[in-house]
Order: structure tokens, then sequence, then C-alpha cells
């Protein structure tokens, strides 16, 4: 098992392409691999060292992908939003404690005034001709100073990342996570998806995001596969991009599958041209509809996997054919070991609900500088992801609920996905989903927002009563807004805490 980045980023073959984008020559291994190494001679002769955390804010495209991981290799990356405002850049930059942030050069970046008034040094990034290619510059002009005391490759404990915690009801936790946990997740990845040096993946994530970082970047590149480096995610250039890259796979949220399956009938040809291996979904559940929709137009599998950051991104996914996926669950347990726990810290027999918990060297060793974030979350040395779920007699699991977004509708407790899944079976409905809305004497009630498919028509009450048909008066929601786009989170996600305060339904 591979525990540091330089060991797992030594696999391509040198003139293999490693990255790649949109208009512009690729990079080899051994031109990214010199990259790396000329950057973290560059970061540690400005003072810069293992531990020393730096800061990146840059668009998505291969630049960020190879600093990202020169960073994780040699100091410790911690990728920002770009389209963070400053109070949020002075949060996070002052919360980290950063050493330096390192922007485009061009950049007018809010990050950048924020910086300079906390004493964080900014270095310029100069991209090279080829993809990813760059130099760094420092936005002040000095380069004297002391050598990093620590300089070189990190160890296998030395912290590679640091990442928030989404913090959608408290305050963000920082996630540390080592060389050990991002090497051993690319590994996992890599196992789970047969990653080879003929693959190439299309990068359509967010590269601030641990999904993107992990499984779209570092995983296949430990496997010698090319990565292809988009702009970011955009369905009207997704296939043009698909053209060009002659992808074997790519890894995508459910929002932007379903802005993908939009547009795949104008562009069954390019589909048919570029066959791919498989698709993969992640960071949020993908009703079982889409799952056979999106099959049936790519001729391929998809393979929903379950992860989060505390986890440097993977702990379950359903494996690849021939053994079975099962649309609906989140598949077996794929790099760390997984078990469902009842309340009292016990693990539970198959069939059990409960709150799934994970151990493995993939997992972070605990928030930092946060004694009470780490006592709620660690029980007999398991962690405790929050969300609740149950395992079948084969290893398969299935999300029943986050537990903090479980509608509790005076006493009676509502999973939101069970509801999602039967307004997706309406012909009409093509996106939705199901969260709390505060109730004067209930509590709580359930709500939903809806998109329709192109030109469908339907009233709140049709669908009330099409839900009605299929589950218990309590579970209908009482309240279904209508909307052309459901508001999402910076990565795609469909967030259900904090919604209702969102949409003004505030009892």
């Amino acid at each position: 098992m591979q525990t540091t980045l330089k060991s797992l980023l030594a696999t391509g073959a040198d003139t293999a392409t490693a990255l790649s984008a949109p208009g512009r020559p690729p990079l080899s291994f051994s031109g990214l691999r010199s990259l790396i190494d000329a950057t973290i001679a560059r970061l540690n002769g400005l003072g810069i060292g293992r531990n020393d955390r730096v800061a990146i804010v840059l668009a998505n495209g291969p630049e960020m992908a190879a600093c990202y991981m020169a960073c994780a290799r040699g100091v410790t990356s911690a990728p920002l939003n770009p389209a963070y405002r400053a109070d949020e850049f002075e949060f996070y930059l002052s919360d980290l404690n950063a050493k330096a942030l390192i922007v485009e050069q061009a950049s007018s970046s809010p990050a950048i005034e924020v910086a300079q008034k906390l004493g964080v040094r900014v270095l310029d990034l100069i991209p090279g001709e080829a993809a990813g290619g760059f130099t760094l510059q420092p936005r002040d002009g000095a380069e004297g100073g002391s050598p990093a005391a620590h300089g070189g490759d990190a160890e296998p404990d030395d912290v590679s990342m640091v990442l928030h915690t989404s913090g959608t009801t408290s305050r963000p936790k920082i996630v540390p996570l080592s060389q050990r946990n991002l090497a051993a997740s690319a590994q996992n990845i890599r196992a789970t998806l047969q990653f080879t040096d003929k693959d190439c993946g299309l990068n359509i994530m967010p590269l601030f995001h641990i999904h993107g970082l992990i499984a779209g970047v570092l995983a296949p590149l430990s496997a010698g596969s090319q990565v292809f480096c988009t702009p970011g995610f955009n369905a009207l250039k997704f296939f043009a991009w698909m053209d060009e890259a002659k992808p074997t796979w790519y890894t995508a949220v459910p929002t932007m599958h379903q802005a993908i399956l939009t547009r795949a009938g104008k562009n069954a040809e390019i589909i048919a041209r570029h066959p791919l291996r498989f698709l993969r979904s992640s960071s949020s559940s993908m009703p079982p509809q889409v799952i056979a929709e999106l099959e049936a137009v790519f001729k391929a599998p998809l393979i929903e996997a379950y992860g989060m950051t505390e986890a440097t991104h993977q702990m379950a996914s359903n494996p690849l054919p021939p053994r079975a996926r099962k649309p609906g669950a989140v598949g077996l347990a794929a790099g760390p070991e997984v078990g469902i726990m009842g309340e009292d810290g016990t693990i539970l027999p198959a069939g059990s609900i409960g709150e799934i918990v994970i151990r493995g060297p993939n997992v972070t060793a605990g928030y930092e500088s946060n004694p009470k974030a780490n006592a709620e979350a660690f029980t007999n040395g398991w962690f405790r992801t929050g969300d609740q779920g149950v395992m079948d007699a084969e290893g398969y699991i299935s999300l029943t609920g986050r537990l903090k977004e479980i509608i509790n509708r005076g006493g009676e407790k509502i999973s939101p996905r069970e509801v999602d899944e039967i307004m997706m079976d309406h012909p009409s409905v093509a996106q939705v989903v199901t969260f709390a809305m505060p109730h004067p004497k209930l509590g709580e009630e359930v709500a939903a927002c809806v998109v329709l498919r192109e030109g469908a028509a339907l009233s709140e009450r049709e669908l009330q009563d099409f839900i009605g048909q299929r589950a218990a008066d309590f579970k209908v929601p009482k309240k279904i807004l209508f909307m052309d786009e459901i508001p999402k989170g910076a990565t795609g996600k469909l967030q259900r805490i904090g919604l209702a305060a969102k949409l003004g339904l505030t009892g």
C-alpha cells in the first residue's frame, strides 16, 4: 500500500499523457513529476515547507489540478472556492492560518486583498503552454528569506490537505487529511473502478471539493490514466469536450448528470463515437429512475458511490459489471470498513437501520482543534458519518437519510429521500428535493421543490394526490414549490438543510 503522494504519482509512463485540457498541448507524466518537484523546491525556497498551509484560489482546469498535487505532495494544500466573497475568504484564510495564497497572475479575486490585510504572502501562478504547466512568482517581488526548515517531500503522517466541512448547521470544521489518507483513498477508488493506463477521465467536478480532487484527479493519475481538465461543468459544452477528450469515463453529482441527460438526445452520435466504460455518480443520492435513463442513453453502467470529506471521499461503491449494481443502494464497502451502529454504540446485524460508521486508513484522525466535535464523531474507534442507513445480507448499503435531514413531524419521522423517489416516478417531474419547513405546532412539516420536465404541466394538488396514493398522509408535502431550478450548494449538491429559510418558508 502506497502511503505518500510521491510514490502514488510515480506510476504513469514518462511519455504518457497525464493532464490534458480543451485546445491545449498535453502534459506528460514525466512533465508533471518535474513540475511538482520544481514547485516544491520553489515553495521551500520561499520558506514554505511540510505542514505549512497554502491556500489555492484558482479556476477549474489543468493548472488547478497540477498546483493542488504539487502542494499536496510537499506542503499542505488548502483549495478554496474561487466564488467566495471577501468575508468568506477572511474566515477561511484566518481559520486555516495560511502561510501563502496562490492565485492566477491576472486574478482580481477578493482573496488577494484579504490575504494582504492578514499578512498572508500572495504567489502568482503563471500558466505555461502545456496543460497544467506553470511557474510561481511572489506578488511582492521579494525573493530572499530563509528556506523552509522542513523541506522536500512530505511524510505519510504529514497533513497533505485541509478542507472545511460544509457547515450547514454550525461553524465549518477543519478536516486535516494526511498523505496516508490521500494515498489510501486514491488506491481504493483505483481498485473499485479498475483504472488502467488506457483510461481517460473527463473531469467536470470542481477542484476545491473532495470528489473532484480525489476521484476526478488523484485516483486515475495513480493508475497512469489521463485526466482531461475542463474549466468546470457546462452542460452546453459537455459533448464537445467529450468529442475532444475521447474519455472512457466521467464522474459527476446527480444534478450534473441530469443536465447532461437533457442534452444527450441531440448528441447521440458523439456518445456512439466515444463509448464509455462506465459513468460514476457521488456526493448525493441519485434517483433510480435517472440511473436507468443514463444507462440506456450511454449504454454503460452507472456506478453510484458514497463519499464524504472526512473519509477522503469514497466509503462505499456499487461494483463494476459483472457484479451486481443495486439502484437505490450506494454499494459495498469500498476501502474502509463500514458498519451500522445502534444508539448504544453496538454494531447492528444486517437489515437493521442505524448510523453508518467507518474506520480505515482513508479516514481523518479527527477535526482540528475541536475536541467537542471529535468526542461526538468517534465511538469505539469508529467514525460516525451522521448518515442513517441499512446494510443487506450481501453487504450492500442503502442510505435512508441524513440524520440531521430526517423530518420530525410531530414525532412522525420522514426520510426526505423516500418522498423524492415517489415524486420522481411522476412522468412530469424532472428534479425534486424534499425538505423540512418549520411548523408552529408540529415542529416540522414536509415541503418540496420540484422542477418539471420541459413542456409538462402539473399542479400542487395533482402531485400531492399522486404521492398520497403511494405513501402515508403524513409524508405528503404540505407545500410544493415549482421552480425553474433547484437552489444548489457550491459543489452542485442539493442542500436540504437551510432550504426552507433560503426560500422564505419560515413557518
